[in-house]
């Protein structure tokens, strides 16, 4: 199939001859008009579009900025082809996008090897694009299936939190929506990949790997001490992860999970752990699972209580807004509970 090249000129003589020097090699569409051309995008994508700058109505600068900032446009390469020769419009429109500038009148050997050289490097580009994409997705996948892995080697060591951590990171994902919505920390938010905040939060309790099965798995309450030894769970899960992190890199899906892992446990008024941080003070990442950590164990059964109704539990949340919990990310938390309680 061949290459669809736009020619943009409101002069007949030139989209003639453009036509002619081109009409062997590609699939030519002449087009007197950048009003013309932005109909014509709505049925073809060329791979390249030739644009004259000096034109009435919208001149080729003015084209181009608008090409390029469309979605589903902004990728295809533009050369100028223009009698306009001086530097300063030349610098003006590389730094607008165009790949090229051809003078007229033109010859065509000139302009079909320029053509043909900058179809060649928009594929290659393409080409090297899409094998970054699928390494990308090959990598996530691979993140994935290990977080999934070592998540459920925790869980199936913890005899009383089956399905916990499934369950919390499908409610995280509705209330980190949830605050978006209400622009709770938006400005915060803005700069979260939430994809990977979601999928970090199933390594929240990763430091539990380290906790002895006799406590782990009590049938009953635990000592003081027992449950000492229990709360260094947060603090071992983010001694693991910052050991991967040395070993593999900082990435941002590790910090994530470090953030979430370390400070889910602390309240907002300062007497949680295990550092004993209050208010903005504890990063957001814990502030946000604290919520969907404790509504969690509110509504599930343990060998020491029986599960609270869905009810009981936003119930409860609701009282400690302000002390247990950020009330800001508790008040999000309550304005999509009966969703969060519909995923359980």
């Amino acid at each position: 199939m061949r290459n669809i090249i736009f020619v943009v000129d409101d002069n007949a003589t030139n989209l003639t001859v453009a036509e002619e020097a081109l009409d062997q090699h590609y699939r030519v569409i002449a087009l007197s008009s950048a009003a013309k051309m932005f109909k014509a995008l709505d049925k073809f994508t060329p791979d390249l579009i030739l644009l004259d700058i000096d034109m009435p109505e919208m001149n080729g600068f003015e084209t181009l900025k608008r090409l390029k900032a469309s979605h589903s446009h902004s990728d295809i390469p533009v050369i100028f082809l223009t009698a306009l020769t001086d530097a300063a419009n030349e610098t003006y429109g590389l730094e607008l996008g165009a790949v090229d500038f051809i003078m007229k009148p033109f010859s065509e050997p000139v302009l079909l090897n320029r053509i043909q050289t900058h179809l060649h490097i928009d594929k290659q580009i393409r080409e090297s694009t899409a094998q970054l994409r699928e390494r990308t997705r090959q990598l996530v996948q691979l993140q994935n299936s290990i977080v999934y892995t070592l998540a459920d080697l925790v869980e199936n060591r913890d005899h009383y939190t089956a399905g916990h951590i499934e369950r919390t990171t499908k409610f995280i994902e509705i209330l980190i929506g949830a605050m978006r919505a209400r622009n709770v920390y938006a400005d915060e938010l803005s700069g979260w990949d939430i994809e990977s905040v979601i999928s970090s939060a199933r390594l929240h309790d990763v430091g539990k790997i380290v906790i002895p099965d006799a406590i782990l798995n009590k049938p009953g309450p635990l000592t003081g001490e027992e449950f000492d030894i229990m709360k260094t769970h947060s603090a071992e899960g983010a001694r693991i992860i910052a050991q991967t992190i040395r070993r593999t890199g900082d990435t941002e899906f590790l910090q994530n999970a470090a953030l979430i892992a370390a400070y889910h446990h602390e309240r907002w008024d300062g007497s949680g752990y295990p550092h004993g941080l209050a208010g903005p003070a504890i990063p957001l990442h814990g502030r946000v699972m604290a919520v969907i950590d404790v509504y969690d164990a509110l509504i599930s059964e343990r060998s020491y209580k029986k599960a609270f109704s869905h009810d009981e539990a936003v119930r409860i949340i609701t009282e400690e807004a302000g002390r247990h919990f950020d009330p800001a990310v508790a008040g999000a938390f309550v304005s999509v509970s009966d969703r969060i309680g519909a995923a359980t």
